[in-house]
């Protein structure tokens, strides 16, 4: 019986989304004309479920997020913004 609930448990284990994992990027966000703007962007970013920080530099013109890749994408972030009036892409 030990066995059976030691192979469950590894089988849970190897079936859970190993490749979930939290990342962080960087957005240009030119759009951004006063020091009010970051506060618009950030707002909008954090509404994204699966944002866990997001930090915004109006002088750099840019935002610095972290997030669960598991639960979203770049692509939900940039449109996050862009839905906010602030178009943003990804920097390399």
């Amino acid at each position: 019986m030990k066995k059976l609930a030691a192979l469950a448990v590894l089988a849970a284990a190897v079936s859970a989304p190993a490749w979930a994992a939290t990342r962080t990027v960087t957005l240009a966000v030119p759009g951004m004309t006063c020091a009010a703007c970051p506060i618009t962007v950030k707002t909008a970013l954090s509404r994204v479920a699966a944002v866990e920080r997001a930090e915004v530099s109006f002088d750099k013109r840019e935002a610095v997020v972290t997030f669960d890749d598991a639960r979203t994408n770049v692509d939900a972030l940039t449109r996050a913004t862009a839905n906010a009036g602030y178009p943003a892409t990804a920097k390399e």
